[in-house]
Formats: C-alpha cells, sequence, structure tokens
C-alpha cells in the first residue's frame, strides 16, 4: 500500500477545486481499506472517503487521510426468470456500470445514464433522475465498519431510503464504508419515459420501438445538452435538491408566479430548483473564477482557478435570495468539505 504526501486533489474532484490532501491512499481490495483504516488510527488521523469526487466541493486543504477507493469488479450472482441480481464493486463507474448492464439487457437503471460518480456513492445519497431512483432497483449492500472493521449488510429497509438521502448520510454518517453495492435488475423491461424531455428526444430520434438502449442513448443526449462536461469547466452538475413545499404553499406560489412548475408527490409538490434560481436572476451569473451555468441555473461551475469557499458563499447567496423571492428554503446536493 503507497501511502503518499500532501497530495493535490485538483485531479480528484469533478468542480477542479486545487486543495491539498496531507495524505492519500488509493485501495483496490478490503484488506486494503483495512489497512489504510488501521494506519490512520496509528496515526490519530481522520479518514475521508472518495469516490468519484463528483459530489463534494472542497472548502480546504485536509489534514487527515484521504482514501481514493478502487474496489472493482461486476459479478452475476443469481437469476431467476424475471431478475437478475448484480454486485458491484463500490469503485466502478457508475455510468461504466449502467453500460454494461445495457449491454446485458438488463433493465432498470438506463434512466440513470450518464450520472457522475461511482457505484459506491449511488446508495449513499439514493441517486436518482428521470422517474427512477437507486432505491427501485436495490437488494443489498456490504459496508466496512470503521470500528470493528468487520463487513455488514445492509438491505433496502436499514438503509432508510429517502429523496438524495439515506441512513449513510444521517445516522451513521462516518461510521461505514460502502464496498459493495447488489442490484435486482430485470429482464423485461419496465419503460419509464414520462419525465423531463425523454419522450420528446426519442420522438425527435425517430425512435419506433422502444428499448432500454434508446431510452440510454436519450437520457445522455438531455444531460449533455443541459449539464456542462466536467472536463470542459469545473462542476458538480445539479447542486441543489428540487424542494418539496406543501399544497397550501404552492396554491400560494402558483398565484403570484403561474408560470411555476410543480410536480405533485405524496407529501406536497416538488417544485424545479433550476427555475427558481433562473427567475431570481442567477442564470449565467459570473464572479470572477466561480459563477452560476449559462445553460442550467442549478449548476455552479469554476472557470478554472475558483475556490472552494467563494462556491460556498455564492450557494449561500443564491438560497437567501431564493428564500426572500419566493419563501422557499433550498438545500445543496453538494457536500461542503
Amino acid at each position: 500500500m503507497n501511502i503518499q504526501e500532501n497530495i493535490s486533489l485538483k485531479p480528484f474532484n469533478t468542480f477542479g477545486i486545487d486543495q491539498t490532501a496531507r495524505f492519500f491512499v488509493t485501495v483496490r481490495s478490503i484488506e486494503d481499506l483495512k489497512e489504510a483504516l488501521q494506519f490512520a488510527k496509528a496515526e490519530n488521523l481522520e479518514v475521508f472517503i472518495l469516490g468519484g469526487g463528483s459530489n463534494i466541493l472542497l472548502t480546504q486543504d485536509l489534514d487527515l487521510l484521504v482514501v481514493k477507493l478502487e474496489i472493482n469488479g461486476i459479478k452475476l450472482l443469481r437469476e431467476d426468470s424475471e431478475h437478475v441480481w448484480v454486485k458491484s464493486g463500490a469503485g466502478e463507474i457508475w455510468h461504466d456500470f449502467v453500460m454494461y448492464a445495457i449491454e446485458q439487457e438488463w433493465a432498470g437503471i438506463e434512466n440513470l445514464s450518464l450520472i457522475p460518480g461511482t457505484v459506491g456513492a449511488s446508495p449513499m445519497q439514493n441517486i436518482g433522475a428521470y422517474g427512477v431512483e437507486i432505491k427501485d432497483v436495490f437488494e443489498s449492500l456490504e459496508a466496512l465498519n470503521r470500528e470493528s472493521l468487520e463487513i455488514e449488510v445492509f438491505d433496502a429497509e436499514s438503509c432508510r431510503f429517502g429523496y438524495r438521502e439515506s441512513v449513510f448520510k444521517n445516522e451513521l454518517k462516518g461510521q461505514y464504508i460502502i464496498c459493495s453495492v447488489t442490484f435486482r435488475l430485470r429482464k423485461q423491461p419496465v419503460f419509464q419515459t414520462s419525465y423531463g424531455a425523454i419522450q420528446d428526444t426519442l420522438a425527435k430520434n425517430g425512435v419506433k420501438t422502444l428499448s432500454i438502449r434508446a431510452i440510454s442513448d436519450a437520457v445522455i443526449e438531455i444531460r449533455q445538452s443541459k449539464l456542462p462536461d466536467p472536463k470542459v469547466i469545473g462542476n458538480s452538475g445539479s447542486f441543489f435538491k428540487n424542494p418539496t413545499v406543501s399544497f397550501e404553499k404552492y396554491e400560494e406560489l402558483k398565484d403570484k408566479f403561474p408560470a411555476i412548475p410543480g410536480y405533485p408527490q405524496d407529501k406536497g409538490v416538488k417544485l424545479a430548483a433550476g427555475w427558481l434560481i433562473e427567475q431570481a436572476g442567477w442564470k449565467g451569473y459570473r464572479n470572477g473564477q466561480i459563477g452560476v451555468h449559462d445553460k442550467q441555473a442549478l449548476v455552479l461551475v469554476n472557470h478554472g482557478e475558483g475556490k472552494g469557499k467563494d462556491l460556498m458563499n455564492l450557494s449561500q447567496k443564491i438560497q437567501d435570495s431564493i428564500f426572500e423571492k419566493f419563501g422557499v428554503q433550498l438545500q445543496p446536493e453538494v457536500n461542503f468539505i
């Protein structure tokens, strides 16, 4: 195991923020992971687990051990007439896993194409897009208990999934490291095309017969048209969660802002955070090296040498302005480090 010192994290976060880790190590097995945790304990160091770096905003140098998780491998565990159960290492790139499933004609995650990050991060915040969430295809996960160094198994109920939430972001935050995830995928697809511009994109592309690949291609096309490539301009995709308000609050907003989009849920109406931010005048905003993307107001960007603290301050200003204009509190989807 090669533990390095004073390593720039710029290549390891999609915002491209240049902050330094005091210690850095890449682990490719559970045994390596245990060894890294033992090193940190002996040196009295905190540990930060790094996946794809697509959902973090670095605001300072990290005086700790950064563990880059690259536990890979995809394995078909079992199957029946309707489903396959597929286990993936936490270090697999999420989009690569989706593409692998499509090649095998396993359905259920095609709507989640091109979401950045790793498989291990997917249940942590219950990633979702275009009407599908991880909880819909989740079977179980294996996670290493940081204290006991024992592997424990969590089923869907014990993960307590919510909107961009799980037990690992709340009660068990910092106590476990996800090492693998098992998904239950379908042999016969159940197509989900009613969200976003999927149907319009399929029609534009002349798709006559639905397939999981056609839906994946449409989702990729939509995401690429809306979201900037982190390799071109630093960003983490959607910076804020879409807020949910009460039915009464939505009617109140509808009276003041007739064009406001709303999506009824069980416990209220989900609003489009990007629409709120755009209406508040932030779309295309730029201050030096940081700003808001000119095509998608939900995306904060680093134009080159931006600082994490400046982006954090900008996000707070956006939150304040949205609350002042609409009386709605936005919550970041990105984790501040």
